[in-house]
């Protein structure tokens, strides 16, 4: 199975269908009369379709096991078929498409073997997707004419002691999002200069600040202190989606002192310096945090 540890848990749905065909009008006639003689098929099959749903990780080698939160199955019945609907709900890490085909499926198979005594002419058809949400393909949007800026704060890096590995996964992330990164740099744990590089960004027009290191607990560590004076409105909810999911990967990222706020229409964010920190506090918030730009300034981005 993939990895996806580094995933949020987020309300998924599907719903997929399949298709039984009958080769006689009789023949749905009997189903709709419970008239079948190995009992009531829609019954039964939605029964089985519940436990197919339940089970999809038993049978799909690559599927993960996750929470069946809910699970409806309805049909649409014709003159000579009937639609299967299956839709299924989950607060997890990863969708449910499989599932929801899985358990239409399994309705239609076992529909299939309790007619195929009175009708040797059935069909399954159409087994697919109809609908899905949830996850980040649903938060997706055109990030290109945002601007980022990406400042490194480390004493020994501004001193060509050790490399810069958290800006440039930050970079990297951002460009991954088709996000402008205009401008990297590392600066030292200096107040001064950590302020002075606010204030030309927002003078430049970045829409987003990101500043990667300083957020510790040592004396060097003020980040968080020189930006908050400059912050029109901090954002607890940021700072709070990022220590928590950094808090279920590491005990010790409840230490951690991350900020967010705005300078105006500008995101400014204060993220971990280590390499692990920086890489999930980015796939904690992001491409979700992009979204305040249209709150800021309406639709423009």
């Amino acid at each position: 199975m993939i990895n996806i540890t580094h995933k949020s848990p987020t309300l998924r749905k599907a719903i997929a269908q399949a298709i039984v065909k009958v080769s006689k009008p009789e023949t749905i006639l009997a189903v709709k009369d419970r008239a079948v003689p190995k009992g009531d098929v829609l019954e039964m099959a939605k029964t089985a379709g519940l436990f197919a749903a339940k089970r999809t990780a038993d049978m799909i080698p690559d599927c993960h096991p996750l929470p069946i939160e809910f699970t409806s199955i309805s049909y649409e019945i014709g003159v000579m078929e009937i639609k299967v609907l299956v839709e299924i709900h989950t607060i997890y890490k990863t969708g449910v498409e499989v599932e929801a085909m899985h358990a239409a499926s399994v309705v239609a198979l076992t529909m299939y073997d309790m007619l195929k005594p009175i009708d040797k002419g059935i069909s399954i058809e159409q087994i697919k997707l109809q609908e899905k949400k949830g996850g980040k393909s649903d938060q997706q949007s055109d990030f290109s004419q945002l601007k980022a800026s990406v400042l490194v704060c480390s004493d020994t890096i501004s001193q060509g002691i050790g490399e810069d590995k958290s800006g440039k996964i930050i970079i990297e992330k951002l460009e991954n999002l088709q996000v402008q990164v205009q401008e990297y740099r590392v600066i030292p744990d200096d107040s001064d200069q950590i302020q002075n590089a606010a204030n030309d960004a927002l003078a430049q027009g970045i829409d987003l600040l990101i500043y990667t290191g300083g957020t510790g607990l040592s004396r060097r560590d003020i980040t968080p202190e020189s930006l908050e004076p400059l912050l029109d409105r901090r954002i607890p909810g940021i700072e709070e989606a990022i220590r928590s999911y950094g808090q279920q990967r590491v005990p010790t990222a409840m230490l951690s002192r991350s900020i967010a706020g705005t300078m105006g229409k500008m995101l400014v964010l204060g993220l971990p310096g280590s390499t692990a920190g920086a890489s999930e506090s980015m796939d904690a918030i992001f491409p979700a945090v992009l979204h305040v730009f249209k709150v800021l300034s309406g639709e423009r981005h």
